[in-house]
């Protein structure tokens, strides 16, 4: 009798041995079908152009199609909860993004737990945001802007990328700081948003430089501040919010792959180990630093290290700004 315990518990280890080591491989094939990069937000924005442009060189050094495919809504996390219910198979990617971490903390019922639910890959990049008004709007300067708020209190509005966003809450301090009312405005995504900054509909907009930049560019959106406590490479000539007379404030926005939790890490370490090749790559650390986006390609734990780091930060600043969405 004790030998044949001795021999199940030695054949049940054996097995566990084995599904460990399966796990820790990845398929030998891997990819062998198209793989999925989840957008949460409409197409145009910052995170769609940053999906688009790893996507294609990932596809080129797998051989296989990377495929985008837009879910906007509900500031971002409808596409995180599709991606988080997916196959653990590193099939079905999610496009993942500093509105995540904070969305954990404002919504109170939330379907799936981003700390939790989703395996982080790598950070892709991190990008300035930049506050922009419409070039009809007579402000030339952040204080001028804020007298704008201050003759008018709850007249002004600022649009987000959705309830939740870090840009809703860059928002909601903004106000806090300058003791201003301005009216949040909630898309689903940068550019619907920037559409009805254009034609006067809203007010302002924090919003990311890649996203912006075309129109700043052109001239039809003025960029009166950056969001981040060093101004921006793409935009040298505009101020932070910090030397506009808000100390302090910064808040940037940054975007990564992130799986299913339960993917085999094997399959989470190639991926990584692929981004992190493609952004070394001199050509593409200058295509995505003239689009405003700064490569990083950090590694699956760093990353993960920062996540949770970020959902305490902004569970703090939420509760500061009574940001609390159902």
């Amino acid at each position: 009798m004790h030998k044949r315990t001795f021999l199940t518990a030695a054949l049940a280890a054996a097995l566990s041995l084995a599904g460990t080591l399966a796990q820790a491989q990845a398929p030998a094939a891997w990819p062998a079908k198209p793989v999925k990069i989840v957008v949460p937000s409409p197409p145009g924005g910052s995170t769609d152009q940053i999906a688009r442009a790893i996507g294609q060189k990932l596809s080129d050094a797998w051989g296989q199609p990377v495929v985008i495919e837009n879910k906007p809504g509900a500031g971002l996390t409808l596409g995180a909860d599709f991606v988080a219910k997916s196959p653990p198979d590193g099939y079905t990617l999610l496009m993942g993004a500093v509105h995540h971490s904070i969305a954990q903390s404002v919504y109170k019922k939330l379907p799936y737990h981003f700390g939790r639910d989703l395996a982080p890959i790598t950070v892709l990049a991190i990008v300035p945001n930049v506050l922009v008004v419409s070039a009809a709007n007579p402000a030339k300067t952040v204080q001028e802007l804020i007298a704008q708020a201050k003759a008018q209190p709850g007249k002004l509005s600022y649009g987000s990328t959705g309830a939740g966003t870090a840009h809703h809450l860059i928002g909601e301090q903004f106000n806090m700081m300058e003791g201003v009312d301005t009216l949040h405005v909630a898309y689903k995504g940068s550019a619907p948003a920037l559409v009805d900054l254009m034609g006067g509909q809203i007010t302002m907009m924090f919003d990311t430089i890649p996203s912006a930049n075309a129109l700043i560019k052109s001239g039809k959106l003025r960029p009166l501040a950056v969001a981040t406590a060093r101004r921006s490479s793409t935009l040298p000539e505009v101020p932070t919010l910090a030397e506009s007379g808000l100390p302090g404030f910064d808040i940037a926005t940054w975007f990564g792959l992130m799986a299913p939790a339960g993917t085999p890490k094997a399959v989470i370490d190639k991926v990584y180990a692929d981004a992190a090749r493609i952004l070394a790559q001199p050509e593409t650390k200058k295509q995505w630093q003239d689009m405003g986006a700064e490569p990083v390609g950090n590694t699956p734990a760093q990353m993960a290290a920062q996540i949770q780091g970020e959902m305490a930060k902004f569970a703090d600043l939420a509760q500061k700004a009574k940001l609390s969405l159902d």
